[in-house]
């Protein structure tokens, strides 16, 4: 078959490692990226404004865990990569497979429609309109920011983490009363930096579902390099196991002066830090539980506490959204998106979708997994089932992989890696190469 002309939307992991499969099925591909430059959230500074990167942020995932199968991340990046280090290794993933040839920079997507006999209508940022007949979506979920809603008025500086770099930036951080809300890595990660008596800060971390801690380090090693699940173990069974032993990594959050969790461990997505526990314990970071209403700059809590607040830091995760798709065509309400193995709507024969997991352990592998599945799928070596057992499964998956979680929009793209690409590569790759072979849906 002739491989069809194919869209990219987005140069960030999921764009880059999409082109690099298709580059390696001979698929002719254009990626379009609103910035000058790859990486997407890695970026930096990002100027098309999609980066969550701020300056001292390191991956939480070790390198162990992220490398790319076919392109093995540098053994001198020490076990929690810098930022600045993750974007050089992309750059290098880009030019080792000629990727940049295929991008083109400062030329975002603004819509996208899908023409009546298929195929789709791309309304560019240079003002022209190109034709293409498959589209991928890859432009990532960690870039419209989720700004939760309370009675009363903040009189005080509020912003979302998206927008926090440093101490000094956006905002001169120094000796003011902070309130960091959430508790996700990166409420921690800042709630941690501008903690620091070197600043005369006050810091209030606000939580409404509170969280279980993880260590960075066991025995001395990456912690994720002991996670592994186990396909063939029923996942439950497995999260029992870690419900057990956890008591044993880092002991109950009580313990740090945090609410109690309203979950079990591995039923919201765990809180990896060194240093929180370390700051709570020292005084630095004072934990309250959910905002109850605003009063000026009084904060009323749920515990009848309240605090006054210069600065409030809202950690609490993005939205999912496609500007480019008429909202009728495809949303994602409150993180939903039914999506088969997470890359194809049933019915639309045309389009996939990269990316859009919270993967556990890391995005990395993942994206490289589906892209895999998108490129023969493109080349006519995979075949997806009828739409109606493409929705049977669907539930069955959801239900598999966030069944057990809190019902809370960051949970919605929950995921595990390692049974979802067993999934791929024993079951699913083999079955659709044989509905291909046969020609037909089943």
């Amino acid at each position: 078959m002739t491989a069809p002309t194919t869209a990219i939307i987005g140069a960030g992991i999921s764009g880059l490692t999409s082109g690099k499969m298709l580059c390696d099925y001979g698929v002719p591909y254009t990626c379009f990226e609103s910035s000058d430059r790859v990486g997407g959230n890695w970026a930096f500074g990002n100027p098309n404004g999609r980066s969550s990167a701020y300056r001292s942020l390191h991956i939480d995932t070790s390198k162990h865990q992220l490398s790319f199968r076919d392109y093995p991340i540098p053994e001198s990046y020490p076990d929690f990569p810098h930022h600045s280090q993750i974007k050089d290794y992309l750059d290098g993933y880009t030019d080792a497979f000629g990727l940049r040839e295929h991008i083109e920079f400062g030329n975002g997507v603004r819509r996208a429609r899908r023409l009546p006999g298929g195929g789709w209508e791309l309304d560019l940022d240079d003002g022209s309109t190109r034709a293409f007949e498959f589209l991928v979506v890859a432009n990532g979920h960690h870039w419209d920011p989720r700004v939760p809603e309370f009675p009363g008025e903040f009189t005080g500086d509020a912003l979302h983490s998206h927008h926090y770099i440093d101490p000094r930036t956006p905002l001169d951080f120094a000796g003011k009363r902070i309130l960091v809300v959430g508790i996700g890595n990166s409420a921690a990660d800042i709630a941690v930096e501008l903690s620091s008596r070197a600043l005369d800060t006050e810091v209030t971390l606000s939580t409404r579902s509170s969280a279980w801690i993880v260590p960075k380090y066991i025995a001395g090693r990456p912690a994720d390099k002991y996670f592994r699940t186990l396909p063939h173990v029923p996942l439950g069974w497995q999260r029992t196991l870690a419900q057990l032993g956890q008591p044993l990594l880092s002991g109950r959050p009580e313990r740090y002066g945090l609410p109690t969790p309203n979950h079990k461990f591995f039923e919201a997505h765990p809180t990896q830090s060194v240093e929180l526990p370390l700051r709570l314990g020292s005084g630095d970071i004072t934990p309250s539980p959910n905002i109850e209403h605003f009063d000026g700059r009084t904060v009323h809590f749920v515990d009848g506490t309240s605090g006054e607040f210069d600065i409030i830091i809202y950690a609490t995760g993005y939205n999912i959204t496609f500007p480019f798709f008429d909202p009728e065509f495809i949303s994602a309400p409150d993180n939903h998106i039914a999506l088969y193995k997470r890359i194809f709507a049933p019915g639309i024969d045309d389009l996939a979708f990269a990316g859009f997991a919270q993967a556990v352990p890391t995005l990395f592998p993942f994206v490289e997994c589906q892209a895999r599945l998108i490129a023969a799928y493109v080349t006519g070596h995979y075949a997806l089932p009828s739409p109606r057992t493409m929705e049977r499964v669907i539930v069955a998956d959801q239900q598999k992989f966030t069944g057990h979680m809190l019902d809370r929009p960051r949970h919605t793209q929950q995921l595990d890696y390692f049974v979802y690409e067993h999934d791929i590569r024993t079951r699913e790759l083999p079955a659709g190469l044989a509905r291909a072979s046969r020609g037909r849906t089943s």
